[in-house]
């Protein structure tokens, strides 16, 4: 399975290491699915882990994040995106889909209800192959629940 990850996710995981998002982080660690990865992606999670506020609330250190950063990025499969695909109400999670769709990617998990929730955005993610789904769906999907 080829999966897109939301950022929210992959942060969520790195901050609380239990729950649903580090059981898919766990997953993915054992290679249960292929992740897909694009710069826009990347550079989202970099952002968003090195926020003042997260780093002071949950004390985070540069080199676990560096550590964090680098384990993703080696064990996924990485995506070019050129930043055309404008299909999402909120244009900020165009790359997401973007990257799903250039990837090939059977499923894109996500919390983001712009994305879950809208009828005509899952309808076009399906004619591309593509399932938009919470993290226990998708676990479900695994068998990891």
């Amino acid at each position: 399975m080829r999966v897109v990850i939301d950022t929210n996710i992959w942060v969520s995981a790195f901050l609380v290491q239990r729950g649903y998002s580090a059981r898919l982080i766990d997953a993915f660690r054992q290679t249960r699915f292929v992740s897909l990865l694009s710069a826009p992606l990347v550079q989202e999670l970099e952002t968003v882990l090195r926020r003042p506020r997260l780093v002071s609330k949950y004390h985070l250190e540069e080199s676990l994040i560096r550590e964090y950063i680098a384990l993703i990025r080696e064990q996924s499969v990485w995506v070019e995106v050129e930043g055309t695909v404008r299909l999402c109400r909120d244009p900020r999670d165009n790359f997401l889909i973007e990257t799903a769709i250039f990837g090939n990617a059977d499923y894109l998990v996500t919390r983001d209800d712009d994305l879950k929730r809208a009828p005509e955005l899952v309808q076009q993610m399906t004619a591309f192959g593509i399932q938009v789904v919470s993290v226990q769906q998708f676990l479900n999907q695994l068998g990891a629940v």
